[in-house]
């Protein structure tokens, strides 16, 4: 497990009672990629008050098509993602695809993230919560929400009991996606932190070399999430997503994360006050 500081503690402990965002680009591109979006979230989570969980996969394992970027290997991409973390001093995330690679990618982060695909995968969930990190399970496509309480339970036995859960979205058909928001409240009814994945639930899953989607979508879906009482916020932003090497169509632009942050806050403080 990752060596943990002050500052870093306090903002995982913050997640607890506090909404929060889950925010980076898919992948690492490069370092430059990775710091060029941290200089823009780092300040605005700072100038709001909300703990950042900055964001990226080291590897992506399930595209599309053979032809699609992987990553820039995997050590080089942990190092990068590691090196933010010690710049900026917030916890970072990333997603794994073994046992092996939980406990080799712990080293670097501090949250560990299941992928939706594997959220019912035993030796997955257990690797991830023997490193001691926090386990972020996002739900299957293919997963009733009720069925996130046993995927939890599983890392909970396994001695971890800090675990997120996120919702991306339902499978409609064969290349869609659909939100159904009584998951975030059934969800909610484990009593873990729920979020909500704002950029993958509006994906179209393998709709050609590549998936596709809709992020016209990306805000609506997310405010109504935050009315609805999530805890966090998780979404994708590049500099510019046509030419982003993974989920290009999904992803926020980045200069467009100021004002959508503003809107999530406005509705989760209106939701706050209603319940004061």
């Amino acid at each position: 497990m990752v060596e943990s500081n002050k500052q870093i503690a306090e903002i995982l402990t913050r997640t607890k009672q506090e909404f929060f965002i889950i925010a980076g680009p898919c992948v690492v591109e490069s370092r430059d990629l990775l710091f060029q979006v941290a200089d823009v979230l780092v300040p605005l989570a700072e100038r709001n008050q909300i703990p950042l969980i900055f964001k990226a996969s080291y590897r992506k394992a399930n595209r599309s098509s053979h032809t699609s970027f992987q990553g820039i290997g995997d050590i080089t991409a942990l190092e990068a993602l590691a090196e933010v973390r010690a710049t900026y001093n917030i916890p970072v995330l990333t997603d794994f695809h073994t046992a092996e690679e939980a406990r080799t990618a712990a080293q670097y982060v501090d949250v560990l993230q299941v992928p939706a695909f594997l959220s019912r995968q035993s030796d997955i969930l257990e690797s991830a919560a023997q490193t001691g990190a926090v386990v972020n399970i996002k739900k299957g496509q293919f997963m009733a929400p009720d069925d996130m309480a046993k995927a939890a339970e599983k890392v909970r036995v396994a001695g971890n009991s800090n675990i997120w859960l996120t919702e991306r979205g339902t499978s409609f058909g064969y290349h869609d996606l659909v939100v159904d928001y009584r998951s975030l409240v059934t969800m909610r009814d484990t009593t873990y932190p729920v979020i909500f994945d704002a950029t993958h639930a509006v994906q179209q899953p393998s709709i050609g070399t590549q998936s596709g989607g809709q992020p016209r979508f990306i805000p609506a879906l997310a405010r109504a999430a935050v009315a609805v009482g999530v805890q966090g916020v998780f979404f994708e932003t590049h500099p510019n997503p046509a030419e982003a090497k993974s989920d290009s169509a999904t992803q926020l632009q980045l200069s467009k994360v100021p004002y959508f942050l503003a809107e999530l806050i406005a509705i989760r403080r209106a939701v706050e006050a209603l319940h004061a």
